[in-house]
């Protein structure tokens, strides 16, 4: 494994938030909103598009927080909002760890290949405790 980090989700305001955060970890943020993202989603719309599909809050090499605003069929709950993420590496690793944890749970995202990512899928354990896990996709350069 990479690293752990937690995913947090928010209401429409992961912008603010993430911009909070950055303030109180002197770190650098990354935001990336719904109609920045490469690819033609459904659920990009004029209420949407300004919402953040992606943040990420960092410090040298480590990652302190990932987030994004919640606009799909899986509504905010304060209190739940959040995942652990995983990244892999390697397509063993992720294929592992996707079945170990997923035993008796929720598959919310089957292991895909995306526009970030070589593998990339979401489920809920067995104890209520959401996971992503991610394989990035090698450097170019």
């Amino acid at each position: 494994m990479k690293e752990i980090v937690t995913f947090l989700n928010f209401d429409g305001n992961c912008r603010e938030a993430m911009e909070f955060y950055k303030t109180c970890f002197a770190a650098e943020v990354f935001l990336l909103p719904y109609s920045e993202a490469p690819g033609d989603f459904p659920w990009v719309t004029e209420e949407t598009k300004d919402k953040i599909m992606h943040s990420s809050l960092t410090k040298g090499s480590l990652t302190i927080l990932m987030g994004a605003d919640t606009i799909s069929s899986r509504p905010f709950q304060q209190g739940n909002n959040f995942s652990v993420t995983i990244h892999c590496e390697s397509l063993q690793e992720i294929d592992a760890l996707f079945t170990a944890l997923g035993d008796n749970g929720e598959i919310t995202m089957p292991l895909q290949e995306t526009f970030w990512a070589t593998r990339f899928g979401m489920l809920t354990d067995r104890f209520g405790i959401r996971w992503m896990l991610n394989l990035g996709k090698p450097q170019q350069g």
